[in-house]
């Protein structure tokens, strides 16, 4: 039964908003009226209904709709004013669609023999095999693809969560634009697809931006220059060339720009601070310099590696400051030559616009300093596509420093959260080349790639769908009448939630492509880090809690699709977390009973000790099991049976620390090798455990601690019943 749009608004709550049903055919009005502006004819369709209109054929409607024949005709109107038709059929009126007896209807009214009748339609079941079972040929007219649609629903989601006091239905058009352009494609390879339909809409939101920043400084009579930092800005730095022409690229790093500015030994000590760990020849070729002290420094570290902060703290006593003023000024006069070289007319440039992705303007401040030292009032604004806005308070006053997806657009707390798995579009929008480690002659010098060429490939194809979408976009958007970029706030918003979606919510085919990514820190060391680990993300949660976990530190670089790879739950859980949606009295753990373990040491020597045991807002059970230096425990024994008889075993981990507070909140864990593991009266099968009875027990072997105290976390899910209210006791809900 086909319903009008009278039936569908005679359901509406009128007493609700203080109507009665004599508002019933305004409801239905307004939302004609909303249809009409919104609706947009496809040019390509109408160009054929037109050349088979002059060709004599005739032509007409044949819709499943709950608007009436009347309604559909001054919808077609309102899309194209030359459509005419000799035909028009809407479901509704005639009681039956085009999966029932609609086609049957419109053959026998029409006198048409169904072989030399054609249905062009974008819904495979209707439209498609609807047409065929009556005979007439079917052309079938793709719109977006499920794997697409999918993605579009988790970017609603995600806008909504982002920018919870906007309306996320209404984009001018740009989920149109993006469907258009994803229908048009013959590529089908699974990155361009991605750059095509994702990263694409991204960076063509981007070059609006930039080029609306661009026209505001020239509007003051000024001389701006563009230059894209290079190596992240390389994809942002080819879409603007293929719209607007040449620009600068410039490769200019936050080291080069920061050993540039230096005068004291502080900036060196805060690069170094950040390091995870440093040897002799990173430290050398990272400052061009390696002092006797210096290496007799590494010369006594473990395998001549020291860490970041070690190295730190001991440079003022290594590295004489008037020898790093000395290499300052020499980085700083051939980085200059570099820009003057690649800069037309540098020297009468009054602003100089510094494009980048982002994030807290360490290249732009560097590069302040350096012009200071220099003489040199250039102005210089930074323009990035995530601004940490709050690291903005020391730019220079003279200078701006702005963003499209600022803190007016996202909070500050859900923009850390999508920097912290940001390094995911570093990867896909840099360049192939290395990092920038100085310069020669205007020249620039450049460390290797550590990437895998396999890796470097994907990146390549994924910019050519982003640069292709970026095309298509500046083509088919007049045609189409959509303005997506006309207002800068929605266009934010969207480009907002569309990169939150990817790099916060990937699907499994985004988990597939990207899964062995590796990632350079790129400060000067030949460090490769993994994008995705979920089996070290695993391991937080059972150490630690999900709440925790979801502020584990790097590796992984991405830790939202590491817990994707778990599961999509754990996923959006984050995100709700990285939207302080994540109520810890419910995802955090609540203490439900005690359990008596036994601890037996290699002496022989036995106890009975009484353990906590919590369960988490997903139901596991975790017991916490603190092992001193000076105990010499050689086995711990956990009474499964008295637990949880049927379960599944999430695993046995341990943190070492010299406390206990220092060993809890150690992110340093190790898990227990499953196969060390003991199961004493136990059926096992994979994680799958079934006790026999109570007595039958986990055994797990206790190496000797690397530090004073070490915690064995265990984590569990009972399968005895739906939630543990107390060891022994529970409750089904």
């Amino acid at each position: 039964m086909e319903v009008h749009i009278s039936d569908i608004y005679s359901y509406f709550p009128f007493r609700l908003f203080g109507l009665d049903r004599g508002a019933l055919n305004v409801l239905a009005e307004a939302e004609f009226a909303a249809e009409i502006e919104l609706c947009r004819a496809n040019p390509d369709m109408v160009q054929k209904y037109l050349e088979m209109k002059r060709a004599g054929y005739r032509v007409g409607f044949i819709s499943d709709t709950y608007w009436n024949s009347q309604q559909l005709a001054r919808l077609l109107r309102a899309c194209s004013p030359e459509l005419s038709w000799d035909f028009l059929y809407a479901s509704c009126d005639q009681d039956s669609g085009k999966g029932e007896k609609l086609f049957a209807k419109y053959l026998a009214e029409q006198g048409i023999d169904p072989a030399s009748s054609i249905h062009f339609g974008d819904n495979e079941k209707a439209d498609i095999a609807g047409a065929r079972r009556h005979g007439i040929r079917p052309r079938y007219y793709p719109q977006a693809s499920a794997a697409f649609a999918s993605k579009l629903q988790r970017e609603t989601a995600m806008f909504e969560l982002l920018c919870p006091e906007r309306p996320s239905r209404l984009d001018h058009g740009g989920r149109t634009l993006r469907r258009v352009v994803a229908a048009a494609s013959s590529d089908k390879r699974p990155g361009f697809q991605l750059g095509l339909t994702v990263l694409g809409p991204i960076m063509a939101a981007f070059d609006a931006y930039i080029e609306a920043r661009r026209a505001q400084l020239a509007r003051a009579g000024r001389r701006v220059a563009i230059g894209f930092l290079g190596r992240d800005g390389f994809l942002p730095h080819r879409i603007w060339q293929d719209a607007h022409g040449e620009a600068a690229y410039l490769e200019i790093n936050r080291r080069v720009s920061l050993l540039g500015s230096a005068d004291t030994l502080e900036p060196l000590c805060d690069l170094l601070e950040k390091l995870g760990k440093i040897d002799e020849p990173s430290f050398a070729q990272m400052f061009t310099i390696l002092p006797p002290p210096v290496k007799a420094f590494f010369a006594k570290c473990p395998d001549g590696v020291a860490t970041g902060r070690d190295i730190s703290r001991a440079l003022p006593r290594l590295v004489d400051a008037g020898h790093v003023a000395q290499i300052a000024a020499g980085i700083r006069k051939r980085l200059l030559d570099y820009l003057r070289n690649t800069i037309p007319e540098f020297d009468s440039c009054t602003d100089l616009m510094l494009v980048d992705l982002g994030y807290s303007g360490s290249v732009q401040k560097g590069l302040r300093r350096i012009f200071d030292r220099e003489g040199i009032a250039t102005r210089l604004h930074g323009t990035y596509l995530l601004s940490l806005d709050d690291a903005f308070y020391d730019v220079a006053e003279c200078d701006t420093a702005e963003g499209l997806v600022s803190d007016l657009v996202v909070t500050p707390h859900a923009k850390r959260m999508m920097l912290r798995n940001v390094a995911l579009l570093e990867q896909i929008c840099c360049a192939a080349d290395g990092s920038v480690r100085d310069y020669r002659d205007g020249e620039v010098l450049r460390e290797d790639n550590l990437c895998p060429a396999d890796q470097l490939a994907l990146a390549a194809e994924i910019q050519t769908g982003a640069r292709t979408f970026a095309a298509q976009a500046r083509a088919l958007a007049p045609r189409y009448g959509l303005r997506p970029y006309a207002a800068s706030d929605v266009m934010a918003r969207w480009t907002a939630a569309i990169l939150g979606r990817l790099l916060l919510l990937p699907d499994d085919d985004e988990l597939v492509l990207f899964g062995n990514f590796s990632h350079d820190v790129n400060l000067g060391t030949r460090k490769m880090v993994p994008m995705l680990d979920s089996n070290t993300v695993k391991d937080q949660v059972i150490a630690r809690g999900l709440p925790i976990a979801c502020t584990a530190p790097e590796p992984p670089m991405w830790l939202a699709g590491s817990l994707a790879s778990i599961s999509s739950s754990h996923a959006y859980l984050y995100v709700l977390f990285g939207t302080n949606r994540l109520p810890p009295n419910v995802f955090g753990e609540t203490p439900c009973g005690s359990l008596r373990i036994g601890l037996f040491g290699s002496n022989g020597r036995a106890a009975m000790e009484a353990i906590t045991v919590f369960q988490s807002g997903l139901g596991e059970l975790r017991l916490r099991i603190p092992i001193a230096q000076d105990m010499a425990v050689a086995t711990i024994a956990v009474p499964l049976g008295k637990l949880a008889r049927d379960g599944i075993m999430q695993g046995v981990v341990v943190q070492s620390g010299k406390d206990t507070a220092q060993a809890a909140d150690n992110p340093d864990v190790v898990r227990v090798a499953d196969d060390r593991l003991i199961f004493a009266g136990v059926a096992r099968n994979g994680r799958h455990y079934r006790a026999d009875d109570e007595r039958g027990c986990l055994l797990i072997p206790v190496d000797p601690p690397r530090s004073k105290v070490a915690i064995y976390t265990i984590s569990l899910t009972s399968l005895d019943c739906d939630r543990i209210v107390g060891v022994g006791k529970a409750s089904r809900a």
